[in-house]
Formats: C-alpha cells, structure tokens, sequence
C-alpha cells in the first residue's frame, strides 16, 4: 500500500516538474510560427507581378505611365485585360499567405469576438507583411504599388472576421469608380469603409458577449484596418492633390488633358 502511495507521489512530482518545461517550449513555439508566417507573407506580397508582366511584353514600367509599379498603370501600359489579369494576381499573393497562416493556427473560420487579441494581432500581422511585401518589393529597390489589391486580397482571406467588410468595400468601389470614373477615389473611399463595417459586423454578430468585450475583441481588427486605410490614403496623396486640381485622369475614357499626366514618374495616379 505504502508503495503504491509513494509510487503515486512520485508520479505526480514529475509530472509538475514537466508542466513548466512543457509551457517554456511551446510559447517561444508559437510565436515562431507567426514569424515564419510573417517572413512567407512578405516574401509571397514581394513579388512584382505587374512589373513581370509588364517585361514580358518588353515594357519597363517605371519608365511608362505614372512610373508606378502595379495594376492601373499595367493597365494603362498594355491594356485592361492585363490591368485586371494584375490585381487578381496581387490580390492572390496577399490572400494565400494570410489564408495559410489561419489554417496552420487553427484560427480559420472563426469571428472576430472568437479569436483571442493576441492571436488576432499576430493573424493581423501577417495580413501587414504581405501589403509591406507588396509596397516594399526587395526585388525592385524596395519599390512597389500601393497595396489596394493585396490588402483587399489578405483582408478578405482573415476568414470571416473580415471578409464580409472587404467584399462590401469592393461593392462600395465598384460603385464609386462607376459613378465617378476614379480609381483612386475609389479605392481611397472603399479603404476608408472597412473599419466601419467591421465595427458594424461586430456589433451585430450572434451570441451573448456584451458590447465591451466584443469592443475589445474586435478592437484589433478595426485597429489594423484603419491603419492600413490611412496608409492608403498617404499612398495616394499625389492622387488627392489632382483631384482637388482636377488633373485626375478617368478610367473609362480619355485622361485629362493636362501635361505630365501620364508622363511624370513624381506624380503617380491611384494603382493598387
């Protein structure tokens, strides 16, 4: 009997004696996931794909249109088809970085008030490196476009935190760019909306969470897209200086027709 108790003690000591080690492992784990994570994510938004494109038809796009390297001025340079060929491309290398990361971290599927703010920070953090990846390409001088289709590409993959306010953004820049003929407008307009709608998406989510912890809960997200709104927004402030001056040039029809428009590098029009 006696040895069956001590037996028993000492089963128990080791086992305490484990649980912290057990602890230490995992946590530096874990955060190293979410930095191979983020170092995927960079390296899959660095990619230039407008800039490939564009030399697989002999064009160097810094030296065609706006000088800016992404899908408008693709667009611009060889057509519409390639414009859109560009953004779906963009949007697909910020979508399939964030997309792996909440599946490898079990997070995938699951709202806004369901996921942990540390979690949603380091998922949000991801969805940033990709759009840094984008803005920041290493491959060309650390140049780049202004993140509006991969942004909209890996806020769309945090599914469905944010997947509901992205698709309504899009909807919103649709209806923008066809009443008004804008890209920037546009995409300045649809960046804007999103951290309102996730705020309204929290908000009206199902369950019995209080208002402030689905504040809190939903504080990251609505933290980092509007981040992310005010970083579009200064990517596009040569674009709301000409649309104050009227220079803008319109998709859908002849630019304006004002010197440097087309031909300046220093002063870019909207390209996502």
């Amino acid at each position: 009997m006696r040895s069956k108790r001590f037996a028993a003690l000492r089963a128990q000591v080791r086992l305490s004696r484990m649980e912290p080690a057990a602890s230490i492992v995992s946590a530096p784990y874990c955060w190293f996931c979410w930095v191979v994570l983020g170092a995927i994510a960079y390296f899959s938004g660095s990619v230039p794909f407008a800039f490939i494109l564009a030399k697989s038809r002999g064009v160097d796009l810094f030296k065609v249109g706006s000088g800016n390297i992404g899908a408008t001025n693709l667009g611009r340079a060889l057509g519409k088809p390639w414009g859109f060929l560009c953004f779906f491309l963009d949007a697909a290398k910020g979508a399939l970085p964030v997309l792996l990361a909440g599946w490898w971290m079990g997070i995938l599927g699951k709202t806004a008030i369901e996921i942990e703010a540390s979690t949603a920070w380091s998922w949000l953090g991801v969805a940033i490196f990709a759009i840094l990846g984008h803005t920041l390409s290493p491959w060309i001088g650390f140049k780049g476009g202004k993140g509006v289709a991969t942004g909209f590409g890996a806020l769309v993959a945090l599914w469905p935190a944010v997947t509901i306010p992205a698709l309504a953004a899009l909807t919103l820049w649709i209806l923008i760019l066809l009443l008004f003929r804008f890209i920037s407008l546009a995409s300045i307009v649809a960046a804007l909306s999103i951290p309102c709608c996730i705020g309204v998406a929290a908000l009206l989510a199902p369950g019995e969470m209080s208002m402030g912890d689905r504040a809190q809960r939903a504080f990251p997200f609505l933290a980092v897209s509007g981040l992310i709104a005010l970083f579009v927004v200064w990517k596009h402030r040569a674009n709301i200086a000409r649309l104050k001056d009227g220079t803008e040039p319109k998709v859908f029809g002849k630019p304006s027709p004002t010197p440097s428009t087309e031909s300046s590098p220093s002063s870019p029009p909207s390209t996502p």
